[in-house]
């Protein structure tokens, strides 16, 4: 077998080509150029048709597995369902849209929440330059982050109804149409409309922001979540959550109001004070529009009384909206998952006396040569690409800050499927060493494999696209490994680390980041 590559660092592009795919100029999706179709549409005088994305069941249903009458389903286009239709009526708002009734994609809409709060996010996704005025010719783009590029979405605006009404995520104020284009354009680069059905809300996460992504159990997790989702929201931060799932797939409602096996929004986090002690407080969206929990500090609860007029005229609504407040103790009991998503890492923290350093890497695992699996498999492991990452000694400033974990390390495999639903991901994880000081400068032998055990792990290798560890190193030189579970299992990756660092080193010599 040949050696494994040690510490890749990506070659240097001409400047034009390492530009593409950022969004400043995104790749075009399925080689469609919004502004030269627009252009040509406006030309000709002329609606644009979407000839990549069709209005049929291939782009709703192919596989039948939705349960919908297609002879049913019309294509409109807005003009065709309301007399007035805009994009945006009033800014874009969490409580804008409500979840369709045929498509199981809470995840997708969960996010779509979180997206609202942050407007210089929400516009990357959404590009400002369209809108159903001046120069309207069928035809919007959205933009998404896949596998470190931004990626330009173009689509026509027929939409699909049943008796002139949308099927899917629709509107409560009934002339709006952003949240059925972007859950569209969103479908096409998915694959169809069933392709959303079930998902992990990290998925639309990173895909709306290409940012920093931490998931927690709440309950068994022994960070400080509740100050970490402070700190990430201070940070313009995307967050939602995840309840356990029940014996079926089916969204039962609890007595409690909490759905099983639904995506949530974080919309909020807040510290009240009530009868003179701090009660910690989370505050949470369903994507359905309704549907609330009902125990302590829910809409209705007594608990409001025990706080002041002044708390409680600025959290309290009665509005039955599906949005709601509960402890944090609560919290941790009822959701299973706390996903975080922010364009800059320095909420991990948060000190002014550190900063955080990000090094990504794309690479693959290749079937004979750099897909050794696990630690399990003691004769290839040492084949899987190696990097090196160095832990610098802190001082006690930036050392004793909100958090004593200094590195998160984040794996994400792509595999390139047109559709979603065929993606078939594999059980992938990482294996983090401490190199001796007399192998600092030197390649690990396959021997070093064998009698070293890893200081740490990303935990139980899990068959999903994104997987991450946030943990305390010592200082030191380590070694991280990223593999799949079993050998011989092909795919490509991308391997982020953040690591701590002081604000002052970094700002006298500055770190490079690749990507």
């Amino acid at each position: 077998m040949p050696p494994p590559r040690v510490n890749k660092i990506p070659k240097n592009e001409p400047a034009t080509k390492a530009k593409l795919g950022t969004l400043d100029v995104p790749l075009n999706f399925l080689d469609q150029d919004y502004q030269e179709l627009q252009k040509r549409c406006i030309t000709n005088k002329k609606r644009y048709v979407d000839d990549k994305f069709l209005s049929d069941s291939s782009s709703i249903d192919p596989k039948k597995k939705l349960g919908l009458d297609m002879e049913k389903i019309e294509w409109l286009r807005p003009l065709k369902i309301v007399a007035d239709p805009q994009l945006i009526v009033t800014g874009v708002s969490r409580f804008d849209y409500s979840q369709g009734s045929y498509l199981g994609n809470c995840w997708f809409l969960a996010s779509v929440g979180a997206l609202t709060f942050q407007k210089d996010v929400m516009d990357q996704v959404m590009p400002v330059d369209q809108s159903f005025g001046e120069d309207y010719a069928g035809i919007f783009h959205f933009r998404f982050w896949r596998f470190g590029k931004w990626i330009d979405v173009v689509i026509d605006d027929k939409l699909p109804t049943i008796d002139g009404k949308l099927i899917f995520v629709h509107s409560k104020t009934s002339n709006e149409f952003w949240p059925a284009l972007l859950e569209k354009a969103y479908a096409k680069l998915c694959g169809s409309y069933a392709d959303l059905h079930a998902g992990l809300v990290s998925e639309a996460l990173l895909d709306f922001t290409g940012g920093i992504h931490v998931c927690f159990e709440p309950a068994k997790t022994s960070i400080d979540l509740w100050s970490l989702m402070y700190r990430a929201v201070k940070a313009k931060a995307l967050m939602a959550c995840g309840t356990f799932q029940g014996k079926t797939s089916a969204n039962t409602v609890l007595p409690s109001g909490i759905v099983q096996g639904h995506a949530y929004t974080v919309t909020g986090v807040h510290k009240v004070t009530c009868q003179g002690k701090p009660v910690r407080l989370v505050r949470v969206l369903n994507p359905w529009g309704k549907g609330e929990w009902n125990g302590a500090w829910s809409d209705k609860s007594s608990m409001w009384n025990k706080v002041s007029e002044e708390e409680r005229s600025k959290c309290r609504s009665l509005a039955n909206d599906g949005e709601f407040w509960m402890s944090m103790e609560d919290f941790s009991k009822n959701f299973e998952d706390a996903d975080i998503c922010c364009l800059i890492p320095d909420f991990l923290d948060n000190s002014s006396e550190c900063s955080w350093t990000s090094t990504c890497y794309n690479d693959s695992w290749v079937a004979g040569t750099t897909a050794g699996g696990c630690l399990n498999n003691k004769d290839s492991f040492w084949t899987n690409p190696q990097f090196r990452v160095r832990i610098e000694e802190l001082d006690k400033a930036c050392a004793s800050g909100q958090c004593p974990e200094n590195i998160l390390v984040s794996l994400m495999q792509n595999h390139e499927k047109r559709h979603r639903s065929e993606v078939s991901n594999y059980a992938i994880g990482f294996s983090v060493f401490a190199i001796p000081p007399e192998m600092k400068d030197v390649k690990l032998p396959p021997k070093f494999f064998y009698r070293k055990r890893p200081v740490e792990e990303s935990g139980n290798f899990i068959n999903t696209r994104h997987v991450m560890r946030f943990f305390k190193l010592e200082p030191g030189e380590y070694l991280i490994v990223p593999s799949t579970f079993n050998p011989n299992e092909c795919a490509k990756f991308r391997l982020c680390i953040y690591s701590k660092s002081e604000s002052h080193k970094r700002n006298k010599k500055p770190e490079k980041t690749y990507v």
